[in-house]
C-alpha cells in the first residue's frame, strides 16, 4: 500500500516537473523577465498563440505587485510575501479607504523611501469585482474579458490600463525592498495587445 502511494506521488511530481519545464520553454524567458510578442510567432495555431501570450503576460498579472492591490477581501496585501496590510485598513466604498482612514493619509504622490511607504497620486485598491487573489491564470483571463468583472472596460481599455496607466506603472518601480514586476510596463501592454489581436484565447 505504501509502495503504491509512493509511486502515485512520484508520478504526480514527474508530471508537475514536465509541466513546469514546458511552460518555461514556451515562454523562453525567466520569471523576472518577459518574452516579446514576436517570440510567439512560431506558434502556428492562433488560439494556442493567444493563450501563450496571456500566460506570459500572466507573470505580471499574478505578481505580488498586482495581486496585492487586487485582493479577494477588503484589505490590501503587502510585500513579496503578500501579508495583510499593516496597519489594518479597509477598502471603503470607492476603493480609497474608509472615511476616517483614506489611503492618501499614508500614501503620498510618490514613494516615501525613508519609511518604505509606496506612493502614487491615484493610490487605491482595484474594485472588488476585479479581485485576482487566489485565482488561476485561466480564471483571471476570463475575468478581465468580462466587463461585469473588469470595471466596465473593453479589451482595448485593459491593454491601455496595463500598458499605460501610471498607477499600474508603479509595479515596475515599487521602491524599497519590493521586487518589481517582470519586464516593463510597455512590454506587458504589448503582450496583451497581441493577445487581443489573436482572439483573446485563455490558457486552460
Amino acid at each position: 500500500m505504501k509502495s503504491k502511494r509512493q509511486i502515485t506521488i512520484l508520478l504526480a511530481l514527474t508530471a508537475l516537473q514536465a509541466m513546469l519545464i514546458s511552460t518555461h520553454a514556451a515562454s523562453g524567458a525567466p520569471a523576472d523577465t518577459l518574452a516579446t510578442p514576436e517570440s510567439f510567432a512560431e506558434i502556428a495555431d492562433t488560439a494556442a498563440r493567444s493563450a501563450a501570450l496571456f500566460t506570459e503576460a500572466g507573470k505580471v498579472l499574478a505578481h505580488p505587485r498586482c495581486v496585492n492591490c487586487h485582493p479577494a477581501g477588503d484589505r490590501p496585501r503587502q510585500g513579496d510575501v503578500q501579508r495583510l496590510h499593516q496597519p489594518p485598513v479597509a477598502r471603503g466604498e470607492d476603493g480609497f479607504g474608509l472615511p476616517a482612514m483614506r489611503y492618501q493619509i499614508c500614501h503620498q504622490t510618490a514613494n516615501f523611501e525613508p519609511a518604505g511607504v509606496p506612493g502614487n497620486p491615484a493610490w487605491h485598491l482595484a474594485p472588488h469585482e476585479m479581485a485576482w487573489e487566489g485565482k488561476t491564470l485561466a480564471q483571471i483571463c476570463e475575468q478581465i474579458k468580462d466587463p461585469a468583472r473588469n470595471g466596465g472596460r473593453s479589451l482595448e481599455d485593459i491593454v491601455h490600463h496595463v500598458g499605460g496607466d501610471p498607477l499600474v506603472g508603479w509595479a515596475w518601480a515599487p521602491g524599497g525592498d519590493r521586487t518589481p514586476a517582470p519586464g516593463t510596463q510597455a512590454l506587458a501592454g504589448a503582450l496583451l495587445d497581441a493577445l487581443v489581436k489573436t482572439g483573446s484565447a485563455c490558457p486552460n
